[in-house]
């Protein structure tokens, strides 16, 4: 059942109508509390753009705790970062745009599906398969080496084939996975913009295999198409590509846009990346206040000091003194590097006992691996994916 809480008629007729059949109007909130009281499975819950937000959180706070199965969204006629940051601290699970139908009810069926994932509805062909170990390599500045550091954990995690994972660049206008595996691909994920549906059939055809247990779905070849990509469908891929691997590595534009939204709510770790200068210690520190904002885990979090050595008059205790953050790991400067990607050959399978190879590989191994995860690569990319992805 979904609730809608909506004081204004004009409101309350016009999301009624666009949200379809099986939507419950109310404009008291004793009357949503009653019809709560007798529903043995938990509803969905809107407060309209006519609600008072003050009423809202309070209600939305009231319940999550004894009702965590309760889905609530706040819909809005003008969206802000500040009633954005109180609604998730009081376990609304996503604010939405009331005038953009296509979003609401997107919102709605992702906390549809929250809630049934919390009764612990979980089909039974899905019960003993477990989702991909999420990964999302995010910088809040560009030239800090963030796909560089993707492309090479994403190879460290994938242990020479003992496990299976998918390196996913959701720097949709300008990525650079592609080319810095020197992978030609014949689709991507503009190619899924035309789809009916999403689902792992279709997430197959568009991967482009590398080697050593990694798959790449690649962004778009053209930039335009990067515009039209937004939070639904990332979300959509992100999901497929979960039950097809052991860990999916997400490479990120320097900015928050919806798609890396998308993949930071879903993430497991999040891989923070600076270097020891001014500009890139300050622009992560805002963006780390910006993840508190949104409600993000904090203990989710690792920073990383990309080319930690560089002589350049900051001292490791001075970075973490400017992030407020102890670093988890530090990548030494190397030449190498950049030759390495120059070749097309991350760094960890180049020069597997390079030191930047070994920060890397104990990164993913200790810091970012399940260590409970069975090794499932034995099983073969080709049985899990499909033959025609592997050939």
């Amino acid at each position: 059942m979904t609730i809608l809480f909506e004081p204004d008629r004009r409101w309350s007729g016009h999301l009624a109508a666009q949200l379809g059949p099986g939507v419950l109007t109310v404009s008291r909130l004793e009357d949503a509390e009653r019809i709560l009281a007798d529903q043995h499975v938990e509803p969905l819950l809107l407060f309209g753009p006519g609600t008072d937000a003050r009423t809202a959180l309070e209600f939305a706070d009231r319940h999550r705790l004894t009702r965590p199965a309760l889905g609530v969204l706040l819909l809005r006629e003008q969206l802000d970062v500040d009633t954005l940051g109180r609604a998730l601290r009081a376990g609304v699970r996503d604010v939405v745009d009331a005038r953009d139908t296509a979003a609401v009810r997107a919102a709605c069926a992702r906390s549809r599906e929250v809630s049934r994932r919390l009764r612990g509805a979980v089909p039974a062909d899905q019960a003993d398969e477990p989702v991909a170990r999420v990964v999302t390599v995010f910088s809040a500045k560009g030239g800090c080496g963030k796909s560089t550091l993707a492309t090479n954990l994403a190879v460290a995690l994938a242990d020479g084939g003992r496990h299976t994972v998918c390196l996913v660049d959701l720097d949709l206008a300008f990525g650079d996975v592609g080319i810095m595996l020197q992978l030609v691909p014949e689709r991507g994920i503009g190619d899924a913009l035309n789809a009916e549906h999403v689902d792992d059939t279709l997430v197959r055809a568009l991967l482009t295999p590398y080697k050593a247990g990694v798959q790449t779905l690649l962004a778009p070849v053209s930039p335009t198409d990067a515009e039209r990509i937004g939070r639904e469908l990332a979300s959509q891929l992100l999901a497929a590509v979960r039950t097809m691997f052991d860990y999916v590595v997400v490479d990120t534009p320097p900015a928050f846009s919806e798609a890396v939204l998308a993949a930071l709510d879903v993430s497991d770790v999040q891989v923070l990346v600076a270097t020891p200068d001014v500009p890139a210690l300050k622009n992560l520190r805002v963006a780390m206040d910006m993840l508190d904002l949104l409600g993000l885990r904090q203990e989710a979090r690792l920073v990383v000091l990309n080319r930690s050595d560089a002589r350049v008059g900051l001292t490791a205790a001075d970075v973490d003194r400017v992030l407020r953050t102890p670093t988890a790991a530090h990548i030494p400067s190397s030449r190498d590097v950049p030759i390495s990607i120059n070749r097309g050959v991350p760094i960890v399978l180049d020069k597997p006992t390079h030191p930047v190879s070994r920060a890397v590989r104990e990164l993913a191994q200790q810091q970012i691996a399940d260590q409970s995860r069975p090794a499932r690569g034995g099983r073969g990319l080709r049985d899990r994916l499909g033959r025609a992805v592997n050939r």
